[in-house]
């Protein structure tokens, strides 16, 4: 590289010219640095980004829903792993899906957990959610304007079949995401696959070529060296930071996939049993983690701006022991009988699920966006698809939305809805956020009061 020369005016560089001359398609934070002589409308702040995080068989209510609304609440002992972020938090209560009072008691919950609308029961093909997602029209908007038009995130691979008890298909629990009312968006479970399709290479040729290497990132830090003389300091640290940050999700991959330093890993039969594919992580926690963080990632690059996650599959016999004072599975331990020790493990359980929203919301609060955050300039939902597992009753759901939406959201507050108000109120809140012009969505029946303040 050429030095410069005296009197020589430091050379304008933008965003889109450091992801041209880089060898891999590798998003990159935005940097003030970084910036083209006239900026165009949709670059002068930073991009909404808006996530769905669904976890399932609701919550024990005590426990969770705040004891006090407004600004001065306390949290709860479910909701306590969020103090960090407290001030970053919306906690909604009192919103209620009323096409869900029919059916079973999970799958015609699951299944328009993000339209609102009833579910057709069915043991066959003519499968309806009753519309399209919010996530999903949401995507249909502003979609082309990144890389990926959204991103569908899980742990568990889709369950088929018919559940005899309630006559229902399994496919409804399985999916939160639906591109039509007849059409589920396919989540992926595989780390390793979403970081390739993050970070890897754009072509089957290239694909070829980036797997004789050890890691994908060793593409791009030439390219990185090189530009980061020509930032300035404070993008000098971002950049080190998001590299480290891609790299050590990468490590975390490869170390998952390897299953180091273990005694025992599944044979290929229990795998395939299992639903576990090569390079996924054997351990929950660990899935449950790097997902969060590839979602991170994948905001931070502005490689996509709507996502959506689900921790299990609804009906899921995942089995939660690895929890301190937990014996038995999520779902088991939700129908919990008023039996006070199923109470307390389902409790902590809750409050698991917590812990792994908090940690995401904490990454993002640390990651800088000109004069904000990452989680400033985002919407984050976090629920379940009713309240009380016991019961599967789908009003008073357990509901926390994180992030201010790019300032315009009044947040550190227990905001509690007034009278039958329906979840489909705040999707169409966060629509009409993100400047799309939608009159209705689903049962909704006017935007969510109160969450501007």
């Amino acid at each position: 590289m050429n030095p410069m020369q005296p009197g020589q005016r430091r050379p304008i560089l933008s965003r889109r010219h450091f992801l041209q001359g880089s060898s891999v398609m590798l998003g990159m934070p935005l940097m003030g640095s970084l910036h083209a002589k006239e900026k165009s409308a949709d670059e002068t702040s930073a991009p909404l980004r808006t996530a769905f995080l669904y976890f399932p068989n609701g919550v024990w209510e005590k426990d969770w829903v705040p004891q006090t609304t407004g600004s001065d609440f306390k949290l709860s002992p479910s909701l306590e792993p969020l103090a960090k972020v407290r001030d970053d938090i919306l906690v909604l209560s009192g919103l209620d899906k009323l096409n869900s009072h029919n059916g079973d008691g999970h799958y015609a919950k699951t299944a328009n957990f993000l339209t609102g609308m009833p579910v057709v029961k069915t043991t066959g093909k003519d499968i309806s959610s009753g519309g399209v997602s919010v996530d999903q029209l949401i995507a249909k908007h502003i979609g082309n304007q990144t890389p990926i038009p959204s991103l569908e995130l899980g742990t568990e691979p889709v369950i088929s079949g018919i559940d005899s008890n309630v006559g229902f298909t399994r496919l409804y629990g399985s999916h939160i995401s639906w591109q039509t009312a007849t059409r589920p968006i396919a989540k992926e479970i595989n780390p390793h696959t979403v970081y390739q399709r993050l970070f890897g290479k754009k072509s089957d040729t290239d694909n070829r070529e980036a797997e004789s290497h050890t890691n994908l990132l060793d593409y791009v830090l030439d390219d990185a060296k090189r530009i980061r003389g020509k930032l300035g300091r404070d993008d000098q640290f971002k950049m080190d930071e998001y590299l480290d940050a891609v790299r050590a999700v990468e490590r975390r991959i490869e170390f998952s996939s390897r299953n180091a330093a273990r005694s025992w890993e599944p044979s290929p039969e229990e795998k395939r049993v299992a639903g576990i594919d090569p390079g996924m992580p054997t351990e929950f926690p660990e899935h449950i983690d790097v997902m969060l963080d590839l979602m991170v990632l994948a905001f931070q690059t502005d490689s996509t701006r709507v996502a959506s996650f689900m921790f299990a599959n609804d009906v899921s016999s995942r089995n939660f022991s690895f929890i301190d004072g937990v014996k038995g599975g999520h779902h088991e331990l939700s129908h919990h009988e008023n039996n006070d020790s199923k109470i307390a493990q389902y409790q902590k359980i809750n409050r698991w699920h917590v812990e792994k929203f908090a940690r995401m919301l904490e990454k993002m609060k640390a990651i800088k966006e000109g004069e904000g955050t990452l989680l400033d300039n985002s919407m984050i939902m976090f629920g379940s698809s009713f309240s009380d597992g016991n019961r599967h009753d789908p009003d008073n759901l357990p509901i926390v939305l994180a992030g201010r939406g790019g300032g315009s959201l009044k947040t550190g507050r227990h905001l509690a809805a007034d009278g039958m108000v329906p979840l489909c109120n705040l999707y169409l809140s966060m629509l009409r956020q993100h400047g799309i012009p939608q009159e209705s969505f689903g049962d909704s029946n006017g935007e969510l009061a109160g969450l501007r303040g």
